[in-house]
């Protein structure tokens, strides 16, 4: 067995913003999540998914997307990403002006007709009718499609491995950019991961380059760390862990984002994100959403007198 070599940097998306928000019952004003991306973005945090294209009616924390993309265009190096249903919600992100679309297909069945009204096969067709859309249109937005439930589901419980792959199979030959990995309701385990990942580079390549994991049963983190030592080094992550599937109640969010940082910190590795900065938005974020059920480690328990924050110049540099 060739020996593992860590990585010298990983990138951390921020999806607070969506994935956090929209299992939130409140609408946060417009104003703070500007505030919100501006903080984000002053911390050293380069990758943020800012919202979602979907019906105001259904989720009104999100209405406000457009509004939120063009401000963070206006931030150099910043890459904005937006969520999209469906064909219509991509079109809608091709005239935002967002670098990514992130499109959602489930690997269950059950979850892929809870969430989206479509089986995984009808959703691989629509991921079809995207990609013709982005050519017509000779769009220069990049598609990432984050299979969801890849590693459990409360709905149906198991979820096949042979079905993950035959998924992404599917949807790299449609010729999408990007495919990520998501324990969508906290159901993996750090050896289900790795066994995954592996599996999975062997069908998409380097075309696998995302993690997505939710801390639920405490795992979040070990399981980043299998899916680190299976080679990727990409990660969402959210501050103060909010948010959660809709259909995994009293579930916590992603992991948090200060906890994600501190891990890839604690080891040497790189984020370019200033940690005093992080959480100062963090400590801002939390007066926002005051009442709400809020997660983190490090956040309640504080630095060790061992670790060294690296500097953040010299992360950016």
């Amino acid at each position: 067995m060739n020996a593992f070599h860590w990585p010298q940097r990983v990138t951390v998306r921020e999806v607070g913003l969506r994935d956090g928000l929209q299992s939130i019952a409140r609408t946060l004003p417009t104003a703070q999540k500007l505030q919100w991306i501006q903080g984000a973005y002053d911390a050293g945090i380069r990758e943020i998914e800012v919202g979602s294209f979907v019906p105001p009616q259904l989720l009104p924390q999100l209405a406000d997307t457009a509004e939120l993309v063009a401000f963070a265009k206006t931030l150099p190096g910043l890459v904005v990403s937006v969520l999209v249903p469906n064909l219509k919600g991509a079109e809608r992100a091709m005239d935002s002006g967002a670098d990514w679309m992130l499109l959602p297909l489930s690997a269950s069945h059950a979850h892929s007709l809870a969430n989206l009204r479509k089986t995984p096969d009808a959703v691989v067709s629509e991921i079809g009718a995207i990609v013709q859309a982005r050519r017509a249109r000779g769009s220069n937005i990049r598609i990432e499609v984050g299979m969801s439930t890849a590693l459990g589901c409360t709905i149906q419980g198991r979820v096949e491995v042979e079905e993950v792959l035959r998924l992404l199979k599917a949807v790299v030959a449609l010729g999408v950019d990007r495919v990520g990995l998501a324990d969508t309701v906290g159901y993996a385990d750090p050896r289900q991961v790795g066994e995954l990942y592996a599996k999975a580079r062997e069908v998409a390549g380097d075309k696998l380059a995302c993690g997505h994991f939710h801390d639920t049963r405490g795992l979040g983190l070990a399981n980043v760390m299998a899916a680190l030592q299976s080679g990727e080094t990409r990660f969402d992550a959210c501050l103060a862990g909010i948010g959660g599937c809709p259909h995994a109640p009293g579930a916590s969010g992603n992991v948090a984002t200060e906890d994600l940082v501190y891990l890839m910190g604690s080891m040497g590795i790189a984020t370019g994100i200033d940690w005093d900065a992080l959480m100062t938005l963090r400590s801002q974020v939390a007066q926002w959403l005051a009442g709400e059920c809020l997660h983190g480690s490090i956040a309640q328990a504080g630095l060790p007198k061992t670790f060294l924050k690296p500097s953040h110049a010299l992360q950016t540099a």
